[in-house]
């Protein structure tokens, strides 16, 4: 078992906060494993129907345990009121330290009739961050990552089998959308999921996907906001200020991982003109880490210009992040248009063959050349 003690000390810090923690993610992202990384935790598997039955009375389950226990509800969302169980234990055992685990968002199902407003922390695990490869899997080559994808067992799998994405796909369609959205028109589901798969880091065109998916606009949209709250796709909105020639409504839609994009396209090695998008997902991912998602953009105009991503700050402040394989290729005219209308904020450029920090000088603009590390000491 791989220790992953950034994440531990996530959930532990979370804890200071609330005595809820629930941590979400796609499935096979490690939530299990990481869950069990608690090793004087009182683990709960909620698939299990003897588990299911031992918690049908809160109170007595609660009363057992010793002050300060931690609990963990794995797949909480199997149980019948879920969020029933974590509001009393909240409420009534405040002493507790709770973590729950499922591959949605609270607001996936029905079944959570209380958003547990002020009782909990919310975690998202994304597939493994590029910085975690390095640092713990020893997994060290770029290409690997981008071409195997975050998901622990094909990361760390010699070679890429295209049997465990087709299986996984299948299940996420099975036990995250067609339980818990009740979507029952598989094929129109399936068919637009590998669109957007194969449309990853593009702005989103709804009209079109539904053309293409042969599925009407408005389920269209409803789907993808089934992927949304499932963390299939994660929709980065255009950052503006009024401009007549900035984008204003489309979002860019990321897939929410690499080795799916490359499953979908065929490609069994990644090429030199692909390997610069796939680095955005990995930013992606980091940035997700780092900074609240409401809060994290891209910024594009009409002639085509764009900034890969944006942190919005207070009042006019922005961050601006762009995202190069080759930090010598990097061109600041984008970047030089893009603070021409919004000159508050700094300028980073993040690369994965930069070891130490620098700064180079573009006329006024001043950019700093960083490594993905050092995204959680600007964010």
């Amino acid at each position: 078992m791989i220790e992953r003690m950034f994440w531990i000390q996530r959930i532990q810090k979370a804890w200071e906060k609330r005595p809820i923690v629930w941590l979400s993610g796609v499935r096979r992202a490690g939530k299990t494993t990481l869950a069990q990384m608690f090793p004087k935790a009182v683990y709960q598997n909620c698939d299990l129907p003897s588990v299911v039955r031992r918690l049908v009375d809160p109170e007595s389950f609660y009363d057992s345990l010793d002050k300060g226990t931690i609990v963990i509800f794995d797949e909480i969302h199997r149980l019948e009121d879920p969020s029933r169980l974590l509001k009393i234990a909240a409420d009534a055992y405040p002493h507790l330290k709770v973590l729950a685990t499922g591959s949605s968002t609270l607001a996936a199902t029905k079944k959570f009739r209380d958003s547990l407003t002020g009782r909990k922390q919310m975690i998202y695990l994304p597939p493994v961050l590029w910085s975690e490869c390095i640092d713990n899997f020893n997994i060290k080559e770029l290409d690997r990552r981008l071409l195997h994808g975050g998901l622990p067992e094909p990361l760390l799998s010699e070679a890429k089998n295209a049997a465990f994405f087709s299986e996984w796909m299948d299940s996420f369609y099975a036990r995250d959308i067609q339980e818990l959205f009740n979507i029952r028109n598989r094929t129109g589901f399936m068919r637009l999921l590998h669109l957007l798969l194969r449309q990853s880091g593009s702005l989103i065109d709804y009209t079109n996907l539904a053309r293409l998916s042969d599925l009407s606009r408005h389920t269209v949209k409803a789907h993808v906001e089934a992927m949304i709250i499932a963390h299939a796709v994660f929709l980065a909105p255009p950052f503006q200020g009024g401009g007549r020639r900035e984008i204003t409504r489309r979002p860019k839609c990321y897939a929410f991982d690499t080795g799916f994009v490359t499953f979908v396209k065929g490609w069994d090695s990644i090429r030199d003109d692909d390997r610069g998008l796939l680095w955005e997902h990995l930013v992606l991912d980091t940035l997700r880490t780092a900074v609240d998602d409401r809060n994290l953009l891209y910024w594009r105009d009409k002639s085509g210009r764009e900034v890969d991503f944006v942190i919005k700050g207070q009042g006019q402040q922005a961050k601006a992040i762009e995202c190069k394989i080759n930090p010598d290729h990097f061109d600041p005219a984008n970047l030089i248009v893009f603070r021409s209308l919004y000159p508050e904020g700094e300028n980073y450029v993040l690369s994965p063959n930069i070891k130490s920090s620098y700064q180079q000088r573009y006329g006024k603009l001043m950019v700093c050349f960083i490594s993905i590390n050092q995204l959680f000491e600007i964010a």
